[in-house]
């Protein structure tokens, strides 16, 4: 019988962390946890480290790792920092590590799980749009895999087993619409964050929702693809499908369009990404399609989601826009979050730092923290502005 796999769960309290655990709990035979890493949510942390009594536990944030002192299991170990979650990823005895951080703050643990040459379920997209080739080539070199766990990125990966990638035509990835696929634009700018957050399929964090409703997780997800699946910028697309049944397509040279299909919920591409064959169980409902809605199809509309024409720039130019647009994302959308900007600033703003960004290709990660940091001061200072 082969031993479990062991896990360091990078996100361990948010939603993918969270449903990873699911899975985990389904199959206590084929996986167990080396490390949980989280940041501020101290008490989520200790009820997971209860149910899966981890070797290690790892805080970010200071006050949840000093919460936590004499909450966790007695044999469960706890550490704080980001050098130790980097350390927790790299350790030896780990065979995966699923990469869930939300950010671009997720880079170093999983980069760090990279060069180490783990199996990773690639869950922070912010990975490869910052540093995406260096991601890739660092996993060339090591001999990392990486498994997307996006449902969308985890769809093309099952479309594309098995075929000849020169027969790709275009990928196409769908998207729900959000909360605002059929709002009036003209009514966008009132919008509040608590509806913004209001997903109507998927059960996601604040930050991401968010990203849902102006379309820039899916101009996000684009430049993602680009790295994962080797493709060029006219090769990739996207496409509003409301009931979020089919998470994405792969197009060939002869005419032929494969499909993934599944209910949404995250544990089926986590499932994925932990063991692809023979498949698992995942705790996910039966598609029964006589019983579905019918699904729809429709162009995204650019005047309603900014973002995907903005993300066409990104996709044909070089790395530094891509940095650019995610660092003042994440900036924006917090601001939005947090009552400073409207819902249709955040967008704006990212156009405004990308306007006044280099075009430029990274080489190093200093670079890439270099730009980034460059992009985040400028959209700070026009929402100073605002």
């Amino acid at each position: 019988m082969n031993k479990p796999m062991k896990l360091t769960i990078l996100g361990a309290t948010g939603s993918i962390g969270m449903s990873t655990i699911d899975v985990m709990l389904r199959h206590p035979d084929k996986f167990t946890a080396y490390a949980l890493v989280g940041h501020k949510n101290a008490t989520r942390m200790a009820e997971l480290a209860a149910k899966v009594h981890p070797e290690l536990v790892v805080m970010t944030d200071e006050d949840a790792y000093a919460a936590l002192k004499g909450k966790l299991p007695q044999d469960v170990k706890l550490a704080f920092g980001m050098d130790a979650a980097e350390a927790a990823s790299a350790h030896d005895d780990v065979d995966m590590v699923m990469a869930a951080m939300v950010g671009s703050a997720g880079l170093p643990a999983t980069l760090a799980a990279v060069r180490a040459g783990k199996r990773v379920g690639l869950a922070n997209k912010e990975c490869l749009v910052t540093a995406g080739r260096i991601f890739m080539q660092a996993a060339k070199t090591y001999g990392a895999e990486i498994v997307p766990v996006d449902s969308e990125h985890a769809a093309v990966h099952q479309a594309l087993a098995g075929h000849d990638r020169d027969s790709v035509t275009r990928i196409i990835l769908t998207a729900s619409g959000g909360p605002f696929r059929q709002r009036d634009p003209k009514t966008l700018r009132d919008v509040t964050p608590a509806e913004a957050i209001a997903h109507p399929n998927w059960s996601m964090g604040a930050k991401i929702s968010i990203d849902s409703a102006t379309m820039m997780n899916k101009a996000l997800e684009l430049i993602e693809a680009r790295w994962l699946f080797d493709a060029k910028a006219e090769q990739l697309s996207a496409i509003i499908h409301p009931q979020s049944i089919v998470h994405a397509m792969v197009e060939y040279r002869d005419g032929s369009v494969l499909a993934q299909l599944a209910m949404p919920d995250m544990r089926s591409p986590i499932v994925y990404a932990m063991q692809a064959e023979p498949r698992l169980e995942s705790g996910i409902p039966w598609l029964e399609l006589a019983q579905t809605q019918p699904l729809e199809f429709q162009a995204i509309d650019d005047e309603r989601f900014p973002a995907m024409v903005l993300v066409k720039a990104v996709l044909a130019g070089e790395d530094s826009l891509a940095i650019a647009f995610n660092a003042a994302n994440e900036v924006a959308n917090q601001a939005f979050q947090d009552g400073k900007i409207g819902f249709m600033d955040i967008v704006a703003t990212v156009e405004s730092v990308m306007a006044k960004t280099n075009n430029l290709y990274v080489k190093s990660l200093e670079e890439v923290w270099s730009f980034d940091a460059e992009a985040r001061q400028l959209a700070k200072d026009l929402i100073r502005i605002c």
